[in-house]
């Protein structure tokens, strides 16, 4: 019989995809058989299982929660300002965030504090499941996000660097309030490109872990790895070399991964300097802060943005990302070049461990410096090419929604 060589070259990627799923299918059934993780938490080695399960757990959910998106109609559509060509499912997070539930319950070690960061992630990921379904208003929003930070502060995950006075307890809970809802935002406006916010989650949780593992805090690594595995899972789906993502984060996957990162930053414990304590996360989740500054500064500098209502509600196509496509680089090449800067900020971090208040300052005066550099470059690259009046290359594979911005909270 003929069969066409197109044909033919069709079925090596799906006979690749089943061969891959069937091996993660069977590495997940042998951790579940008691004996094997037994000898996993014996040998000390727990983050290694719980690494191995979240990942295969959330690679094997992913199709399923595509498939549900199919059936729910709960998909990204083309049109207005996306770029993309073509509906695609939204409900990558939930997968994500059934493999990091299944493992923390498996593990079955909790503390005071891991409860409140899972508990108040769950119900950001169901306000974003919520809003992937029915858009909701930004103050609504912003109300549960305020909630879910109230469940950190119950369950004592919070911001503590205030020197002792009568307004050091409001000030803690306020800083804490700002920085968590800050955060899961910030990765929100990150989602705006194949892999972004879910590599650039797994790198910020993979450094969370070493530290973890560095200094001896278990249930900070319990989360961290967890996070970070279940991201590793997610991600061959949603940052394919050849093709667009087949599923996006949605509101509940980015959120969740945001607020996630957010609450393990103020649950760990970074350094013995106040100030290393401050920095070390800080310059971890240096790319979401800067994204945050430099579009507020941007919006409320040309008159975008007067007022917290407006902040609130405003989108636009002026993040970090946006910005490296307009300058040329491509869709894949402005995501591994955050990815890079992501890494290096997480190596500086590690440096710090052991050191010095000054040290610390020092290292964030120069990430700072680099950042302050990096934003004045691509300023002024947009500038020559508005006044010479050149179009920027578009990126040939740009057929997602790599512009695009979900409206909400931005």
């Amino acid at each position: 019989m003929y069969v066409t060589e197109s044909f033919r070259r069709s079925l090596v990627p799906i006979s690749k995809r089943k061969i891959v799923w069937v091996a993660v299918l069977s590495v997940a059934l042998v951790l579940l058989i008691p004996p094997v993780r037994e000898n996993f938490f014996g040998w000390g080695i727990r983050w290694v299982y719980l690494l191995l399960f979240s990942s295969s757990l959330a690679y094997l959910a992913t199709p399923l929660a595509r498939k549900v998106a199919w059936v729910l109609g709960v998909l990204d559509r083309p049109g207005g300002r996306k770029v993309h060509e073509r509906p695609t499912p939204l409900l990558g997070g939930a997968a994500i965030y059934v493999a990091f539930a299944a493992v923390l319950l498996l593990n079955f070690s909790f503390s005071w504090e891991l409860k409140g960061v899972a508990l108040g992630a769950s119900l950001i990921f169901i306000l974003g499941l919520v809003d992937d379904l029915c858009p909701l208003p930004a103050w609504l929003k912003l109300l549960v996000q305020l909630g879910a930070v109230g469940i950190l502060i119950r369950f004592g995950v919070v911001l503590s660097f205030l020197p002792d006075g009568f307004w050091s307890t409001a000030g803690e809970w306020v800083l804490t309030a700002m920085w968590v809802v800050g955060i899961t935002n910030a990765m929100n406006f990150l989602d705006g490109l194949d892999g972004l916010a879910t590599g650039l989650a797994a790198i910020n949780a993979a450094f969370f872990t070493i530290v973890a593992l560095q200094t001896g805090q278990p249930y900070m690594g319990f989360l961290s790895v967890a996070l970070l595995g279940s991201c590793l899972g997610f991600l061959p789906h949603n940052f394919r070399l050849r093709e667009p993502a087949s599923i996006f984060l949605g509101d509940a996957g980015s959120t969740f991964l945001g607020f996630s990162l957010a609450g393990i930053a103020v649950m760990g414990e970074w350094g013995e300097s106040r100030l290393v304590d401050i920095v070390i996360p800080v310059l971890i989740l240096g790319i979401p802060i800067f994204d945050m500054t430099l579009t507020t500064l941007m919006r409320v500098g040309t008159g975008q943005v007067r007022s917290v209502g407006e902040w609130l509600s405003f989108t636009g196509r002026d993040h970090f990302h946006h910005r490296l496509l307009e300058i040329g680089l491509g869709r894949r090449r402005a995501v591994l070049t955050i990815y890079v800067i992501a890494v290096w900020l997480g190596l500086s971090a590690l440096v710090l461990k052991g050191s010095t208040g000054t040290d610390a300052l020092l290292v964030l005066l120069q990430a700072g410096i680099i950042f302050f550099l990096i934003g004045y470059f691509i300023i002024f690259v947009e500038k020559q090419y508005a006044r010479i009046g050149r179009v920027v290359p578009q990126d040939p594979g740009s057929h997602n929604r790599n512009l695009k911005e979900k409206p909400g909270v931005t």
